[in-house]
């Protein structure tokens, strides 16, 4: 599969990861100011992580893209446990936690698909 460089932007995971990245920073702007070290950072860590690593294994080759879409996939795991911290904590009501979880479901399922068609 020949790819060019800035392809990836076209790519329906990169987009679904970003736009889950843009709706957890929008949440944090709601997180007490006490979180900021700490699950806030988190959370926005691993949510940028999720399109950082499609992006970042798109210009590789396909064995290494695989690789760099396990680390989205498992930043994307990571970040609905800490979603539901973040509801128990009542930091998030349960609608933005669907439709979160949704989109990571959606997200998950489209990686693991693509990733197959990789291999």
């Amino acid at each position: 599969m020949k790819r060019l460089r800035h392809n990836y932007k076209n790519l329906k995971i990169w987009q679904l990861g970003l736009e889950i990245a843009n709706d957890v920073s929008d949440l944090l702007v709601e997180f007490p100011k006490h979180e900021k070290y700490d699950l806030s950072s988190q959370m926005s860590s691993s949510s940028v992580s999720i399109p950082s690593n499609v992006a970042e294994g798109f210009s590789r080759t396909n064995k290494s893209f695989s690789h760099f879409l396990d680390i989205a996939l498992g930043s994307s795991f990571e970040l609905g446990t800490q979603l539901l911290v973040a509801k128990h904590r009542k930091y998030i009501n349960q609608t933005q936690l669907e439709i979160l979880e949704n989109k990571i479901e959606e997200f998950q399922k489209m990686t693991m698909g693509f990733q197959n068609k990789l291999n």
